[in-house]
């Protein structure tokens, strides 16, 4: 499992493609209970999930990577506008 797919790319990626939980769950081939308890932090993101979640929107690591990093940077809050 990437140490960089995460309850908080999930939903990034989710909310990018203005998607319900369960429209995700839908494009990824698993439940939208599924879906629900990541994104609250009850269930971990396994390799499974991560490779329906990488297949189904056609990404490679340098991606999850790259999504996982700005993620990371708007979560520590946006510097003020000058």
């Amino acid at each position: 499992m990437s140490k960089n797919m995460n309850k908080d790319v999930i939903k990034f990626l989710r909310e990018s493609y203005n998607m319900t939980q369960r429209d995700f769950a839908r494009i990824v081939s698993c439940s939208f209970s599924l879906i629900a308890l990541v994104e609250v932090g009850k269930r971990r993101v396994t390799a499974d999930l991560e490779n329906k979640i990488k297949a189904a929107f056609d990404l490679d690591d340098q991606q999850i990577q790259s999504i996982s990093t700005v993620v990371s940077e708007f979560s520590k809050g946006l510097p003020p506008f000058m």
